[in-house]
Formats: C-alpha cells, structure tokens, sequence
C-alpha cells in the first residue's frame, strides 16, 4: 500500500515582506484644475494690439505687457522666433499669456504682415506646456 502526503504554498508569501503598515485613512484624488475661460473678444483685441507692437519693434527676445482695465485681464505677448517667410509673406508665431480672476492660460499664435506693414493675427489656440 502506498501512502504520501502533500504540502502547497505560494512562493511569494513566503519570501515577500509583508506590508504591516497600519491604514487608517484613504486619500482623495486631487480636485481637477478649473478649466481657465477663453479670452473675452475684448481681451483679444488689446492682446492683438500687444502683438502687432512686439514683432514690429522687438526680436525674439522681447515681450511687451498688454492689460484690459474693463475685463481685468493682463498677460504678455512674447515673440518666439525670428520672422519667417510663408508664401511670400513675412510671418513670426508668438505666445501670449491670458490671467484673469487668478487663473492662468496659455496662447501660441501666428502673426503675418499685410498692407503698409502691419501685422495680423492669423491663428491663435490654447497652448500647453509639455
């Protein structure tokens, strides 16, 4: 007659440390920034002004305050890289910040030059540090 026995255990029990910290409270996920609101047309009108200052008269370099005392906005538009040409015409991408009510928002444009040199915004959209 045969006869045995048999003994079952799981490795990792045996050689893992076990986690004998006490847990007395979970933690809450982190609230979620507000979304910042887009610049009012009013804003954007004195941050174009801002602009088409900056990269008449600045390089790359340069940055020049722009503010809307009815709105309470303010940022700056800052130049990012020496101009450029795009089919024939002169262009330079900018960022322009936007804070308003204590949040903070982030634009990347693009300027080109029309008619007797000044300059127009062409694009402008919500900018994200990566």
């Amino acid at each position: 007659m045969l006869s045995g026995c048999s003994f079952s255990y799981q490795l990792d029990n045996l050689f893992a440390k076990k986690d004998t910290a006490e847990k007395t409270a979970s933690l809450r996920p982190p609230s979620p920034k507000p979304i910042p609101e887009p610049p009012a047309e009013g804003d954007l009108i004195v941050a174009r002004a801002a602009a088409s200052e900056v990269l008449t008269r600045g390089g790359k370099d340069s940055s020049v305050p722009w503010e809307n005392p009815r709105t309470g906005a303010r940022g700056t538009i800052t130049p990012l890289a020496n101009a450029y040409d795009q089919d024939g015409v002169i262009c330079r991408d900018f960022l322009a910040s936007h804070v308003k009510n204590g949040n903070e928002s982030w634009l990347r444009g693009a300027a080109c030059r029309a008619e007797r040199g000044k300059w127009v915004v062409r694009n402008l959209r919500p900018w994200k540090n990566t």
